[in-house]
């Protein structure tokens, strides 16, 4: 017999998100082990507002909601408040009601400076690699620093001199973007600035490629079980990878000296690898070793390979593309360092998430 669509609309219902989402479902592991990390910055939260006057977004919500752009690659903020208002699993997620509705995504831009303030970001990623040390999934032997440049929001004509004074977008009064045509000119970032990020610098990825304004991410991989220890993000400079090398490895490998290392061609050069603690780097030649001054002024190399370990060095390569292409870093949603900075913090917490639900759902 042929149904019937009832468009008879249910008075009472007891239904809640917690109801429609599957008992197996890989996030309700994630939300396990994130409830208890926020529990945890609950004092500095109440730190970061005002006892009196109009009650805010909770900040677990809009922490939540950065985990949330990172796990299903939202392509901004604006379209995740969109889908939040009709999606049940952002809903649960963030310990909403049905009929509650969405916030409004400026409540981002409003609470951005607090977060930074407060290094929320950061007190969150420390408190997700110690969860990681805690279950015993990060080793203190086995790390690969490397980077990659990622393409800032600014466009090549927001390229100008230093001493124009001419505004962005200036025209002519047409209201768009002026024809320029830069065959001749010569360019750099001792002469030029973009009006549009500043900080960003002009770069490329090959000798083949063209220039592009970008920001250098770096991270430091944990080889065992391919989680991120630790990031940051710099000025896109030709000697970038090697100085956040040095900021990287030693705080964020407690203990012993890692017995194995890698890193990108920015990393394995003598004057490097004689600061680091541990064999850092591979088994390579010392021709490779002495071209410290052309890898300094080439451009960001991702190949990695770990002495004893090619392959698993390889593997973490592979997790590095996944955090660039899933999380959102080939183009940059941000404008300045520390905004795209904190971003970068999220998104490796939200990479670690994934990484220990799996492994804990593997080993149980």
């Amino acid at each position: 017999m042929r149904g019937k669509a009832f468009r008879q609309i249910s008075m009472l219902t007891s239904t809640t998100p917690e109801d429609l989402i599957p008992a197996d479902h890989p996030i309700r592991r994630i939300k396990a082990i994130v409830e208890p990390i926020l529990a945890q910055l609950s004092p500095t939260f109440d730190a970061m507002y005002a006892e009196g006057g109009r009650h805010s977004i909770p900040p677990e919500r809009l922490l939540k909601g950065c985990l949330l752009i990172a796990f299903y690659s939202i392509r901004s903020e604006r379209q995740f408040c969109e889908r939040l208002q009709y999606d049940l699993l952002f809903k649960w997620f963030l310990d909403m009601n049905i009929e509650e509705p969405a916030f409004d995504a400026t409540s981002f831009t409003k609470n951005r400076d607090r977060l930074l303030e407060h290094e929320v970001a950061h007190r969150f990623f420390a408190a997700v690699v110690a969860e990681a040390r805690r279950r015993k999934l990060m080793s203190n032997q086995h790390f690969t620093v490397d980077g990659t440049l990622l393409e800032a929001w600014a466009s090549l004509k927001s390229f100008r001199p230093k001493d124009d004074d001419r505004g962005p977008g200036s025209g002519g009064g047409s209201g768009r973007n002026p024809d320029i045509d830069y065959r001749g000119q010569k360019r750099s970032n001792a002469t030029h600035a973009s009006t549009t990020d500043p900080e960003a610098r002009l770069a490329r990825k090959g000798n083949a490629q063209e220039a592009k304004l970008y920001y250098g991410g770096h991270v430091l991989m944990e080889n065992r079980n391919g989680l991120v220890a630790d990031v940051t993000l710099a000025q896109a400079t030709g000697y970038a990878e090697r100085e956040a090398a040095l900021q990287l490895a030693r705080p964020a490998a407690p203990g012993p000296s890692p017995a194995n290392g890698g890193g990108g061609q920015g990393v394995r050069h003598q004057g490097l690898r004689e600061r680091l603690p541990g064999p850092w780097g591979d088994s390579s030649s010392g021709q490779e070793h002495n071209q410290a001054a052309e890898c300094g002024r080439r451009p960001y190399h991702s190949a990695l390979r770990l002495h004893g370990e090619p392959a698993r060095a390889q593997a973490r390569r592979g997790d590095l593309r996944l955090v660039k292409t899933v999380g959102g870093g080939r183009k940059l949603r941000y404008i300045a360092l520390q905004r795209n900075h904190q971003w970068a913090v999220f998104t490796a917490a939200a990479y670690n998430l994934v990484r220990i639900a799996n492994l804990t759902a593997s080993t149980a």
